[in-house]
């Protein structure tokens, strides 16, 4: 059996509202019984929406109820209508701070501390640094990493490999001797600010959603050792030089925008028929020569001719003998 509350409206002057104005919301089963006015007087809400423009937008059921905020519990809705009474939500001890932030994104009520009050403190500030490190990241992307994966694309790259320096950090190689480790064909980016970013495996998980939200794929992000500076040179038998350099552990970024990735790591041989040409003066020809094959008949020593073998007619041949037409020839 269904509960079903009721939330008054009081407004600060003039008669409360009659039983007539009243709407019902169904959620979870549960009915709540309010007045619509609340829910214009905060038009950016999805409820405001809903009804500030008339009851011609909403999709009543056959009883004249409203189901929304499907896939959200009652006890959340519950707590998220305080905000249009009071402009506050408190968390209850049942309700996740996690479910009850993604409730207020889903009705587009703002998720702040001067909006939630709950007593998980530390579940409030987890979900607000997603926030932060979301409009953080996303800085980041447009003004220091998208550049650098433009100029990976143009030279017809389809992957990007970034690692995030110090502001502070020296990186000298010797042309002579550079890394062996591949890392000449990283990209860097030399900002505390994103390094200090990226330390937080947290931050991190953030900036892979925003990534896969933007389409690109094989996200990966940590911590890796970088080459800086060669430390010395060290002299192996033979006469081969063994450079040691000086490595850090920055934060990288890596990421790809290959449709097919699937199909370019490996290459399948298959042995078919050649239709091309072989012959190098036909190839060559301008233009090209008809081919004519003649099949001529082996020699014959002298005086010994062979004997001529007997000549079977064909089903549909072309073509006949003097003395004889074979069925279905052509010619005769």
């Amino acid at each position: 059996q269904a509960n079903t509350h009721q939330c008054q409206h009081v407004k600060e002057s003039g008669p409360p509202p009659s039983s007539d104005d009243r709407i019902t919301l169904v959620v979870e089963g549960t009915r709540f019984i309010v007045d619509p006015a609340i829910f214009t007087a905060h038009p950016n809400t999805m409820l405001g929406r809903m009804f500030s423009s008339g009851l011609e937008f909403t999709h009543p059921n056959e009883r004249g109820e409203f189901e929304v905020a499907e896939g959200f519990s009652s006890a959340v809705f519950r707590a998220v209508l305080d905000y249009y009474k009071s402009g506050t939500v408190r968390c209850p001890p049942s309700v996740s701070v996690q479910e009850l932030r993604e409730a207020c994104d889903y009705l587009l009520i703002p998720f702040d501390a001067n909006t939630i009050k709950c007593q998980n403190l530390r579940g409030l500030l987890h979900e607000l640094s997603n926030e932060g490190a979301r409009q953080q990241f996303e800085g980041f992307l447009e003004d220091h990493i998208l550049p650098l994966m433009v100029l990976a694309a143009q030279r017809g790259d389809r992957e990007c490999h970034i690692v995030i320096l110090l502001d502070d950090d020296t990186v000298e190689w010797d042309d002579d001797y550079p890394p062996q480790m591949g890392e000449e064909y990283s990209q860097t980016i030399c900002s505390t600010a994103m390094y200090r970013f990226f330390k937080y495996i947290e931050n991190r998980d953030v900036a892979k959603q925003v990534l896969k939200e933007r389409g690109l794929k094989k996200i990966r992000l940590g911590i890796e050792g970088y080459p800086t500076y060669k430390e010395k040179i060290k002299k192996r038998p033979g006469g081969r030089a063994e450079v040691i350099y000086n490595y850090v552990q920055r934060p990288f970024i890596r990421m790809s925008w290959e449709k097919e990735e699937a199909k370019s790591r490996h290459v399948d041989f298959q042995c078919v028929k050649s239709k091309s040409v072989t012959d190098l003066a036909e190839a060559t020809a301008d233009p090209a020569l008809d081919r004519v094959v003649t099949l001529d008949p082996p020699p014959v020593a002298l005086g010994h001719e062979a004997p001529a073998e007997p000549v079977l007619p064909l089903e549909g041949a072309v073509g006949g003998g003097d003395n004889h037409q074979d069925e279905g020839a052509i010619g005769g």
